[in-house]
């Protein structure tokens, strides 16, 4: 084979091993990514089962990038504290060194067996779950026939005394080699790509294991930056989550690196094979920094909110949930919409409240901080509205793609109530407030009593959205009949008190007919997120 042609095996091999990666991960996503990120919220508490539950879950998705990016959207969205996240984080080291220790089984071998049976299932099978677990095997086979695919193909280059010479000079520049296998990675976003890759120049002898170790270190540096560039823009504990991996890799890096032949020495012990000698310093590595740095978890995480304080100063409303770095994760990025569509509820159901108040008491300094509210709740509906219509461009589910719908119409009946709130009461409470006028004792009390009908209607939706709740739905739609003939009673009493000379009802006449009209609107808006709700667009 000519060196070129050898080289373009290698580059597209390598672009393959990439690409085999990322749709096993993807597939592996599919078939078990909610409970996944159950168990990541859940047993991350325990620093030893953390360590276990980063491990495992980094083993199926195939990345601990993907992993430390994952968890980085939890603390920005305030589903994880960074103290928890540091067992999970060694553990995620851990569990990248898999695939690594797989390519040096020489299961390679059987790449293309594992391509068959992944296409086949992917192909053949009708059921979506059968398609998920064929996705990851073709994945998997892909990522093995690159690795076989680049062995071979630098194979003739293990007579060649120059090539060798080059690679092994690498362990005189020790510095030079972690900044290589750092980039390397960094730009891949796959530490295991990058140790595949120098596991396959040792397996041809053209890389000793102390000029192959430096290279390892690096690699594991690289594959934090992912990881730190989805925190930059986040809050406080998103950042801390991400330079704390950092962290843990520099300090571990810095620790081994002078003792890097002291280091070969130890591993060549483990084995004879120089690809497995690199697969095996990949993990003794990373199971090292989690042995070091577990026990001083609690003072690592006291350094880390030292080192990145929190913000002061910024006052400027935002999205708080809506992470455009787990879009690639459907079911998280569902989760993180989801989170932001109930504080756009709980802020309209808030203004709904509040307007009960200016009526009361005539307040214009609330009335006027119901009016920003509403450009707060525009400004939401446009950002969900807008992060939901990136996520329909992902491979979503069946399911996930009712879920995306429900939530876009969800935040327009939310919305919708806003502009009811503020476009409609808000100005018949300034007519109100500016004219001095009030509602009889009668009128009032019966306004009052139809907006505790509807905001108890609208929390109930709110619950039910919150919980999935099917029964408390179909009570919100119970409720509409009893609101809607409510409203048709409070309107014929109001006309009897006009008809008896009522001055103040004769006064609010037209606002308070409107009132009532206004708050019938807004519960039938919260009819229509209770259909959502049973699945009925």
């Amino acid at each position: 084979m000519s060196p070129n042609l050898s080289l373009i095996n290698v580059v597209g091999a390598v672009f393959l091993l990439l690409y085999g990666m990322n749709i096993a991960g993807n597939g592996l996503q599919k078939v078990a990514g909610q409970k996944l990120r159950l168990l990541l919220c859940g047993l991350g508490k325990n620093p030893l089962a953390a360590v276990g539950v980063g491990s495992a879950v980094t083993a199926l998705l195939q990345s601990s990038s993907a992993t430390t990016v994952m968890l980085v959207g939890f603390a920005r969205a305030g589903l994880i504290e960074m103290r928890q996240t540091i067992g999970l984080l060694l553990g995620a080291d851990i569990g990248s060194t898999l695939t690594v220790q797989l390519l040096a089984f020489r299961i390679y071998d059987y790449a293309l067996l594992l391509v068959a049976m992944g296409a086949a299932l992917l192909l053949a099978s009708r059921r979506r779950s059968l398609q998920d677990v064929g996705q990851s095997i073709l994945g998997f086979g892909l990522v093995f026939l690159a690795l076989k695919i680049i062995i071979e193909s630098m194979s003739p280059l293990g007579g060649n005394s120059l090539v060798r010479d080059l690679f092994v000079s690498l362990r005189d520049v020790p510095i030079l080699a972690v900044l290589m296998g750092a980039i390397f990675a960094g730009v891949t976003t796959s530490s295991a790509a990058t140790v595949g890759f120098v596991l396959a120049l040792a397996a041809n002898n053209l890389l000793p294991l102390d000029a192959a170790i430096p290279l390892v270190l690096g690699a594991n540096v690289g594959t934090s930056l992912a990881a730190f560039l989805s925190s930059l823009g986040g809050n406080a504990e998103a950042r801390r989550v991400a330079i704390a991996h950092v962290l843990f890799k520099l300090l571990g890096t810095a620790l081994f690196l002078p003792f890097t032949g002291q280091f070969a020495a130890l591993i060549s012990l483990t084995a004879n094979d120089g690809a497995r000698q690199v697969a095996n310093a990949h993990t003794a590595f990373n199971i090292a920094i989690t042995c070091l740095f577990l026990p001083f978890s609690d003072q690592f995480a006291r350094l880390v909110k030292w080192l990145v304080p929190e913000k002061g100063g910024d006052n400027s409303f935002k999205p708080m949930y809506l992470d455009d770095y787990v879009l690639e994760s459907p079911a998280l990025a569902l989760g993180q919409a989801t989170r932001e569509t109930m504080r756009m509820a709980d802020m309209v159901q808030e203004m709904v409240r509040d307007s009960q108040r200016v009526f009361r008491d005539n307040d214009e300094m609330l009335l006027e901080g119901i009016e920003k509210q509403e450009d707060q709740i525009d400004f939401l509906e446009e950002a969900i509205k807008a992060y939901l219509t990136k996520l329909s461009l992902q491979s979503l589910t069946e399911e996930q793609s009712k879920r995306e719908v429900g939530l876009l119409y969800l935040i327009n009946d939310l919305e919708q109530i806003g502009d009811i709130v503020d476009k409609s009461m808000m100005q018949l409470a300034r007519k109100k407030v500016e004219g001095q006028l009030v509602f009889s004792s009668k009128g009032m009390s019966e306004v009052e009593e139809l907006y505790r009908r509807v905001l108890e209607s609208l929390g109930w939706v709110i619950t039910a959205i919150a919980t999935r709740d099917v029964e408390l739905a179909q009570k919100v739609l119970g409720q509409k009949t009893v609101i809607n003939r409510m409203e048709r009673e409070l309107r014929q009493a109001h006309i009897q008190r006009l008809h008896a000379g009522a001055k103040q009802s004769m006064e609010t006449s037209a606002i308070h007919m409107d009132l009532l009209n206004d708050l019938k609107r807004i519960n039938s808006h919260a009819t229509n997120m209770a259909y959502v709700v049973l699945g009925e667009l």
